[in-house]
């Protein structure tokens, strides 16, 4: 019993926290501002959490995992590309438009309030989910369906994305779902072009879904290299 009750309010913290991150900036959110925004005393925070940058890396963590898994489930529930790479589209808007908003916009813009060992321990969790990216977007360049350039496709599609979370409103005259739909039609037209066109002979699939996370296939049949791209150092989010 004691445990769940820990559990929750290790939630609720990081919920108030990720909110007055993005609202105010991890600079200037104090453990005080965290503690009275859930009406407990400051001493109560560091039971769950040692520092003011574990609470913040704790956040980010847990943006990125929920995203990861619900990503994941999307790619595991399609068997063609097409339809694979929309899924990721709408699971990514779905996770980052809900109540994941405040924690993944956190992990956005607050790198560079990281310390050295910190930005490791977030980018491993991050370097995964971008994986899961390169393999499917790497599957689509095989085809012809986007440019050659894997990283820079995926840098424009997750920029493009995690730009909703700015002006994306709930009142919008697009539900998430269109919105999705709209925006993986504007930013990957041809691979939108192929959705509900059925199998062909040749055609790459990205093997993600399966596990197999560094290998896509090659429509000449042969197996192409790694696509995991040289990630940049943590000085680069500096």
């Amino acid at each position: 019993m004691t445990q769940q009750v820990d559990s929750h309010r290790r939630q609720e913290i990081l919920r108030a926290a990720a909110g007055l991150f993005r609202r105010q900036g991890f600079e200037r959110t104090s453990v005080r501002q965290i503690a009275a925004e859930l009406g407990i005393k400051s001493g109560s925070l560091f039971y769950h959490f040692a520092t003011k940058e574990e609470l913040l890396v704790a956040v980010m963590e847990e943006g990125i995992r929920d995203v990861h898994a619900s990503v994941q489930e999307g790619l595991a529930s399609e068997r063609r590309l097409p339809e694979q790479l929309a899924a990721m589209v709408r699971r990514h808007l779905t996770a980052l438009l809900g109540a994941n908003l405040d924690a993944l916009m956190v992990l956005v813009y607050e790198w560079r309030s990281l310390s050295e060992p910190a930005v490791r321990r977030v980018m491993a969790w991050r370097n995964r989910y971008e994986d899961l990216w390169d393999q499917a977007i790497g599957a689509a360049a095989a085809n012809g369906w986007v440019d050659s350039d894997v990283v820079l496709v995926r840098q424009t599609v997750l920029g493009a994305l995690n730009w909703a979370g700015q002006w994306y409103r709930a009142s919008s005259r697009l539900s998430v779902d269109a919105l999705s739909t709209r925006m993986f039609a504007i930013l990957m037209p041809e691979v939108h072009a192929q959705l509900g066109r059925g199998s062909r002979p040749g055609v790459a699939h990205c093997a993600c879904a399966a596990g197999h996370s560094d290998v896509v296939a090659d429509p000449s049949g042969r197996a192409a290299s790694s696509i995991t791209p040289q990630l940049p150092s943590a000085e680069e989010f500096r």
